[in-house]
């Protein structure tokens, strides 16, 4: 049994400890911590929490706690890490690990030095959908990929912290991007270095300080692309789609909003529908089971059994450090117009890879650019002379 501190009673606690205490039963959320006392009372007793309180480090330093769960705003995440660190508590905290890539490698150093055990809470890569689609690129399925798109767009945060990027660190791209980014690395291969990044960001919409939708390019150092929509503009829900392009094959996914439950009601169902949804009556998009679908399951599986077998999980605070790295490249591209490095303090993966290549021979003088079934069943295939580079057809 793992002894939790929940810090955080907002939208993401809530899904935690309900992730947590349907998961594996034997786990449970023992205390949670609340900037409102009024708030955690109502938490605790909701949840059957024995014990709550407005006092983090009595929550972090509680004898009875052996993991510490950080929810908190962003500009609160540093000081809570440090604070389970100090106390010796495992520590695992939500997306993104900071506002900013300095603050996000402070916070690795801290964990590192200390040697807790540290994961990224990075639920998107622990879909029921993605581990399947990774799973098949890891088999080969697609062959080599190229490109990866991942899309997230909703009408904006809940919570009045995340519309201040004195708070935040930013808008769509840090609250929405840091999932797209990284679902990009997952399939492209985290050992790969991200090289550089072209990014656009404004604010069209919203009244904010912080851009409400933004586009951009990750290139890896093997040549793949990684591609990124965000947007706090979207109407209609919560739109999470991604597509993976290979060099023999394609991949699509749709995580939410359409997803196989339609409901069409004419006087309105009453209550919650699902994240992000905008309207009780007419058609609606309900999840079967909103925690998992959302990857917070198998997440917090992870990274449990991660713990008691002595592993690293498949997030941890160095892949919160990179996302965070990734993301203060595209606010400077924003600025600038133009390509900018990712800048690391330390790399960790691959230092020389391979470029990105799928040239596939015809015969020993021409390349196959194409090969294709025509209507009347003949076969056509498109030629490159290699040494004079003439583009030619054949029916063959």
């Amino acid at each position: 049994m793992k002894r939790i501190a929940m810090l955080g009673t907002g939208l993401i606690g809530t899904f935690y400890t309900e992730s947590l205490h349907g998961l594996r039963s034997r786990d449970r959320v023992v205390t949670v911590y609340s900037r409102s006392p009024e708030r955690a009372k109502a938490f605790a007793g909701q949840y059957n929490i024995p014990k709550h309180t407005v006092n983090l480090n009595e929550a972090v330093n509680d004898p009875d706690v052996d993991i510490v769960v950080v929810g908190l705003p962003n500009n609160l995440h540093r000081e809570a890490i440090f604070a389970a660190v100090d106390a010796g508590k495992a520590v695992l905290c939500t997306k993104p690990l900071a506002r900013n890539a300095k603050e996000a490698w402070e916070i690795l150093q801290k964990v590192e030095k200390a040697g807790v055990f540290h994961g990224y809470l990075e639920d998107l890569v622990y879909t029921p959908k993605h581990l399947k689609a990774h799973q098949s690129v890891a088999e080969g399925a697609i062959g080599k990929v190229l490109w990866v798109r991942s899309r997230e767009a909703h009408p904006g945060p809940h919570s009045d912290w995340f519309w201040d990027p004195s708070l935040s660190g930013g808008g769509a791209i840090v609250d929405l991007g840091c999932h797209c980014i990284e679902i990009g690395r997952s399939f492209i291969g985290k050992h790969i270095r991200p090289a550089e990044v072209v990014c656009w960001a404004d604010t069209q919409v919203k009244p904010v300080n912080a851009e409400d939708h933004a586009i951009g390019l990750v290139r890896y150092a093997n040549g793949a692309i990684g591609q990124f929509e965000v947007s706090w503009c979207f109407r209609g829900g919560m739109e999470l789609k991604d597509e993976v392009a290979g060099t023999d094959g394609s991949i699509r996914i749709d995580n939410f909003l359409r997803t196989g439950l339609e409901i069409f009601s004419a006087p309105g169902k009453s209550g919650y529908v699902a994240e992000k949804a905008e309207t009780e009556s007419g058609w609606l998009f309900p999840v079967g089971d909103e925690v998992h679908e959302l990857g917070y399951n198998a997440m917090f599986a992870n990274m449990f059994d991660a713990i008691e077998q002595g592993k690293k999980p498949i997030e941890d605070f160095y892949d919160g450090y990179v996302v965070n790295a990734i993301m203060d490249a595209c606010y400077q591209s924003a600025q600038s117009k133009k390509w900018e490095p990712v800048e690391l303090h330390e790399w960790r993966g691959d230092t020389e890879v391979e470029p990105l290549s799928a040239f596939e021979e015809y015969d020993r003088d021409h390349w196959l650019v194409k090969t294709e079934i025509m209507p009347g069943g003949q076969k056509k295939v498109i030629l490159k002379n290699k040494a004079t580079g003439s583009i030619t057809q054949r029916t063959v």
